[in-house]
């Protein structure tokens, strides 16, 4: 296993490049350990969250996925297991060299992918739309690459609608897992991800965020009593040539 390393984050969430940066920092610090540390945080759920997330698209076998921000390849194993063809893209090259998929990876930006327009036939995203540098036009680049008709999966965290869950889930979010994740990781890191859920706006904007992009049939649905999301939408088809 290779040496970790240590990162700073800083106690201010940081935004645009600073946060690119900083994201990318935080991620090859913990990248040996990151399984590990989702297995344990999760209670294995993660891995019933994936399964669902790439049975959400409802692509035939065969269909190129590209997983953005796939880190160590979870989803695109996933893919792989569902008969489609995944291609893994991340900002962290620590990510990509602990990866354990035989899927092809790109090293890369979210935000400017090395596709052609139209190319793929879907588009997953694991617990990563809060690392992006902003939304809209992450949106709005998951449009230009996904062909007219073909499907996305968001995989996010959430919050329980519930007060008494979203009270306990509050507590052991902000509290437990920077505790396991700094004794097992980099405990910098780990005290920065759950202040990251700040990053994520409200649901009906971002839902509404995605229609603008050009997606329809968007849906939201909370998983596992609400402490994850999972948000569906297909490329809208172009129109008819007059």
């Amino acid at each position: 296993m290779r040496a970790m390393t240590k990162t700073t984050v800083p106690e201010v969430l940081p935004v645009g490049e600073e946060k690119v940066e900083a994201v990318r920092s935080m991620f090859d610090a913990i990248a040996p350990r990151y399984d590990l540390v989702n297995r344990i945080m999760t209670f294995r759920l993660d891995v019933r969250w994936r399964r669902r997330t790439v049975a959400a698209l409802g692509l035939p076998a065969g269909a190129t996925v590209v997983d953005l921000a796939c880190g160590t390849g979870d989803l695109c194993g996933e893919l792989h297991r569902q008969g489609l063809t995944p291609v893994g893209v991340d900002l962290s090259f620590g990510m990509l060299a602990s990866a354990h998929t035989s899927a092809p990876l790109v090293h890369g930006d979210a935000l400017r992918l090395a596709f052609p327009a139209r190319s793929l036939d879907g588009a997953t995203c694991g617990f990563a739309l809060r690392n992006v540098a902003a939304l809209p036009p992450f949106f709005a680049e998951l449009a230009r690459v996904v062909r007219p008709g073909g499907r996305i999966a968001l995989l996010e965290v959430a919050e329980p609608p519930n007060p008494l869950l979203r009270a306990g889930h509050r507590l052991y979010f902000g509290k437990a897992v920077p505790l396991v994740g700094g004794w097992l990781s980099d405990p910098a890191a780990y005290r920065y991800l759950p202040r990251s859920v700040a990053y994520l706006p409200p649901a009906g904007v971002m839902l509404g965020e995605l229609a603008a992009a050009g997606f329809v049939d968007v849906e939201r649905r909370l998983l596992s009593a609400g402490i994850a999301q999972l948000v569906t939408a297909t490329r809208r088809l172009d129109p008819l040539p007059s």
